[in-house]
């Protein structure tokens, strides 16, 4: 039996035994749209999730002992309190291991025993608690319930943590709490605005005698400024200004507005969850800086500042499809600071803006960039669908295009130093990645040019280098690698690697069975998605989001939906949620947050095949799974409108429909794989050689 074979014998045993895996929840989806732990014997756990505001990122290190007792380490991020040197991971940071509730005491007691029901998250964490305490020598058990809500203001720099305390026996009892407040404050020369304070108080303090059903209710409020702000004379002062639900409901209400939008109705409970939360982690992650609005990836490291990938390649295209204002504020910025880096020399403009905008990190020299701002900033003109958006991003557009074109090898693709791995792994002088993005960057530079009046001759020389630079990325590329027909990443690399999915993201299909089949075997899938490189215990989460819309594109539907079902389950379900992760073992899986954009792509290019191909019109190749008769994407906000997408079985076709205003602006029947082209006015379809 020659390796093909055999390769392809282990794929087939490997993803039937994927198939009939049971797999294991932790956690539960609950009718209101949160998730559920409820805690039975699946203790000690522990994990760690970000919840980010305007001002203030806040990770909660959290989890059950084995004796059923909560435990909470807070690790607050403060991104626009910058300190020196004025790098990027230089933000004020601030660490608090406090158990809040052993500052209360019960009749003179401290409280016994936790034990913990249940921990719920929607946005915000909720954790349901019961203590005992000793009366008459014995213990009450479940006398006192507590419950917790954490979550992060939507547009200060403050962290709340809300307690209610319930009196559960039948016996009168008396709860006092301390008057407990602390403050750390930064030496000014530390600071590039000077000192700043970081304080932690509680909203009361005092005696408080309840009744047997009886509670009380008070705050933790976390928060940090500079010490020339000015400051209330008395925190207490500080505190009574403070209306703790009003901070919630401002927290509740960006939530709902996320999910509200972009809502994906599919027979798949797990998927239409973890595209929302997926929303939600992407859209939340947006600094208000003093260079402007900016996403950053989070992750107790990356704040204020924008990177090629994670903004300009991963979520800023995918932001006009969610419709939140701010996050499209935040991509034009973005690509408003690259463009302050165009130069007539064409030198490469830097990976990173830092610091708020005021300086820039190219650490990792060009790492393929000018590929990726085109690549993103030509998907997000058209998607947003602005003339004057789109009038204003050409040039940068069109910059980036003569640089990767003035970067082209001998060999006819896109020289680089490194890639977006920035040397983590080889890339050789000219990497797949590089090259299959300008491809895609041109094809849609052509279309938006288009639209703003581009001469015909500059349109035309982009198709002709397109077309060249497809022929290019097959011959250069192209391999038998490991037994695959598929693609070298770079000339001599012959272990496969998890970016070969790239030319099936950007519509290249010339050898996409060998590619996916390459990527779904052993050698790279893994219980957590695909390895950065065959061999190693190395994940990146982005390779494997691209892999999967890559695949159901392409036309695998049913192997890639197996292997996204598998995927969530894991991320929304397990026991690392809920979100997509940035990698392991490097930053033990932060939640970046440019990763959920990549995960919410997977449907909106993917299963619904959307490739937007003017300010008003895009395609549309949906898939639709076997065994579901529908699926739904409601309440699209791209192309300058607002509108539905309906799928349905039709016999042996499928029925789409795209509503507007209630209105169907298409009402077809098409067979399996048929691409439509949609405008407000005109529908034509084409099927896809």
């Amino acid at each position: 039996m020659n390796r093909k074979i055999t390769l392809s014998l282990l794929s087939f045993i490997f993803i039937s035994l994927l198939s009939t895996a049971q797999t294991k929840d932790r956690w539960t989806i609950q009718d209101d749209g949160s998730i559920r732990w409820d805690i039975r014997n699946d203790i000690p756990h522990s994990d760690h999730l970000e919840m980010s505001g305007q001002q203030l990122s806040v990770v909660l290190r959290y989890g059950v002992d084995a004796q059923q007792r909560f435990h909470l380490n807070r690790s607050l991020v403060f991104p626009m309190l910058r300190m020196l040197p004025n790098k990027t991971q230089n933000n004020l940071k601030q660490c608090f291991d406090l158990n809040i509730p052993a500052l209360v005491t019960v009749d003179d007691q401290t409280l016994l025993n936790e034990q913990v029901r249940d921990i719920t998250f929607n946005g915000l964490m909720r954790v349901e608690s019961s203590f005992g305490y000793i009366h008459r020598r014995k213990e009450l058990k479940d006398a006192v319930q507590l419950t917790r809500l954490l979550y992060p203001s939507a547009n200060a720099a403050r962290y709340c943590e809300e307690y209610t305390f319930k009196n559960s026996s039948p016996n009168q009892i008396t709860l006092r709490v301390p008057d407990w407040h602390v403050a750390y404050t930064t030496p000014s020369e530390a600071g590039v605005y000077g000192a700043y304070c970081i304080e932690a108080s509680l909203s009361k303090k005092g005696t408080f005698v309840l009744k047997p059903g009886e509670t009380l209710e008070f705050f933790a409020l976390f928060s940090g400024r500079k010490l020339s702000d000015a400051s209330p004379v008395q925190e207490d002062t500080a505190l009574s200004q403070i209306n703790i639900q009003d901070e919630r409901a401002a927290r509740e209400a960006l939530i709902r507005q996320w999910w509200d939008k972009l809502v994906l109705d599919t027979p798949d409970p797990v998927l239409n969850r973890m595209f929302a939360f997926a929303k939600l982690r992407g859209a939340e992650s947006i600094y208000r800086t003093k260079g402007g609005l900016m996403h950053g990836p989070g992750g107790e490291a990356y704040y204020a500042a924008v990177w090629a990938n994670d903004q300009a390649e991963y979520i800023n295209p995918f932001f006009p499809f969610l419709g939140y204002e701010i996050g499209n504020q935040s991509a034009l910025n973005s690509f408003r600071h690259f463009a302050r880096y165009m130069n007539p020399e064409y030198r490469p403009i830097p990976s990173s803006i830092i610091s708020e905008g005021v300086s820039f990190w190219h650490g990792a020299k060009d790492r393929g960039d000018g590929a990726m701002i085109a690549y993103g900033a030509a998907r997000y003109a058209l998607a947003r669908g602005d003339r004057e958006e789109a009038r204003e991003l050409w040039p940068l557009i069109e910059w980036c295009l003569e640089y990767c074109h003035r970067k082209l090898t001998p060999a006819g693709v896109v020289a680089s130093n490194s890639d977006e791995l920035e040397n983590r792994f080889p890339a050789g002088d000219a990497n797949l990645c590089t090259s299959t993005l300008y491809y895609d960057a041109l094809r849609s530079a052509v279309m938006l040019g288009r639209e703003l009046g581009v001469p015909a001759r500059q349109l035309s020389a982009y198709q002709q280098q397109a077309r060249n630079l497809e022929r290019a990325i097959e011959q250069h590329f192209g391999y038998e690698i490991e037994g695959f027909h598929s693609y070298r990443y770079y000339e001599g690399n012959d272990i496969l690697r998890s970016w070969i999915c790239m030319p099936l993201v950007t519509g290249i299909y010339t050898r996409a069975q060998g590619t996916i089949d390459a990527l779904f075997s052993p050698r790279l899938w893994t219980d957590d998605g695909l390895l950065t490189q065959a061999g190693t215990e190395t994940f990146w989460d982005r390779s494997t989001l691209y892999a999967l819309r890559g695949t159901i594109a392409a036309g695998e539907v049913e192997k890639g939906m197996s292997f996204l079902k598998k995927y969530s389950h894991r991320r929304l379900l397990g026991d690392h949620v809920p979100y997509a992760i940035e990698a392991w073992p490097e930053g033990d899986q932060r939640h970046l947050s440019a990763e959920s954009g990549l995960y919410c792509r997977i449907y909106t290019e993917g299963l619904f095949g959307i490739r937007p191909t003017g300010l008003r019109s895009f395609e549309m190749t949906p898939r639709l799974p076997q065994g579901w008769e529908y699926m739904n994407l409601n309440r699209v906000c791209a192309f300058n409108s607002e509108f539905d997408i309906r799928v349905s079985r039709a016999g042996k076709k499928l029925h789409v429909e795209v509503l507007k205003g209630g209105k169907a602006v298409l009402k077809k029947n098409v067979t399996e794989g048929t691409t439509v082209k949609v405008s407000l006015s005109s529908i034509t379809t084409k099927r896809r050689s």
